[in-house]
């Protein structure tokens, strides 16, 4: 696989998000086994940005990737979060939380579960409109100082937060939903249909993130690149599971969901050019903009899992970045 630098380390061009394996899509196929055997795949094909959090299944999610490492460790760049807290896993009821207290405290917590001495990339998952970004942060810095984390994140924020963070301590990544129907990290109006409200830390117009990274030498993590599955063209329906995530996202319901398979068809027609998959093409359609974006599909799935990683060698033409670029804004908000 071709490779990407993230904070001078070399990475697989496209990660593995593993938050699927633990909770809010499909959960009836959850299956811990099959997963752990599908990270270690994964380091085997060059996939070593590996994205966990605490709230996926309240602490499943980092426990499963902590064994699939075991004496793996060193072949995988390993990104956890702080910021969030599950109030209710049944109903996956979050609150933000970012004072310093919690901070520290949940970063123990993480390099228990995950079975490491240190944390490769921690972020802020959501910035809590209660507490100062400066002290969040600044309780992050200090878990640097202290050996147990090596570089800092963000997700989900706005270029002003980003900067704020950067002058306090340098932001080496920023992780967003970006994808051919979330454009908004990219400073595309219109870049969705959701806005203010689609989590970019309440604080309006997320702006050119992306831009952003680039002029200060972070990486931009695209998550969601397939837009919860839709891009790849296999979902045709909005016919999921009650705990599947996607039964009440505004995109997926019936109306919406007809209407947003125009988007596919063309990534469909770009796909055809190469002999390549939809999701290949979306996953590329993120990689083409800029080198330092690293994103990171999730899948619980073999076979998804390889096609995924063939999207790093798909090089897209002009043309065919024309094409996708012109797409329509996605109809529905993403949350």
């Amino acid at each position: 696989m071709r490779k990407r630098e993230f904070a001078g380390a070399r990475v697989g061009a496209v990660g593995l998000g593993c938050m699927g394996m633990s909770w809010a899509y499909t959960e009836s196929e959850r299956d811990d086994a099959a997963s752990a055997a599908l990270i270690r795949e994964a380091l085997d094909l060059g996939v070593t940005f590996l994205d966990t959090a605490q709230p996926y299944g309240d602490g499943h999610n980092e426990a499963l990737v902590g064994r699939a490492l075991a004496g793996r460790r060193d072949e995988a760049v390993l990104a956890t979060k702080t910021g969030l807290v599950v109030q209710n896993r049944a109903s996956r009821g979050i609150v933000r939380r970012g004072t310093p207290d919690h901070v520290k405290a949940s970063a123990e917590e993480s390099l228990r579960r995950l079975g490491t001495d240190v944390i490769d990339l921690y972020y802020l998952h959501r910035v809590d409109p209660e507490v100062p970004l400066a002290d969040t942060w600044g309780a992050m810095a200090e878990l640097v100082a202290e050996g147990k984390a090596r570089h800092l994140g963000l997700s989900e924020v706005t270029v002003a937060q980003a900067a704020e963070a950067h002058a306090i301590h340098p932001v080496a990544a920023v992780q967003s939903e970006l994808s051919l129907w979330t454009r908004d990290a990219l400073g595309v109006p219109g870049g969705s249909a959701g806005g203010a409200s689609d989590g970019f830390g309440g604080a309006g117009e997320a702006g050119d993130v992306v831009g952003w990274c680039a002029d200060h030498g972070a990486a931009f993590v695209p998550f969601s690149p397939l837009g919860r599955g839709f891009l790849t063209g296999t979902v045709t329906g909005a016919d999921f599971e009650d705990t599947d995530f996607r039964a009440g996202n505004p995109r997926f319901q019936e109306e919406a969901l007809k209407a947003n398979l125009r988007i596919v068809d063309v990534v469909k027609e770009v796909a055809a050019r190469h002999d390549a998959t939809p999701a290949q093409v979306a996953i590329a359609w993120t990689l083409a903009q800029g080198d330092h974006v690293i994103p990171i599909p999730g899948t619980k799935k073999t076979r998804y899992l390889r096609d995924n990683a063939g999207a790093a060698d798909l090089d897209l033409t002009a043309a065919d970045l024309a094409d996708l670029d012109a797409l329509p804004a996605a109809v529905g908000g993403r949350y």
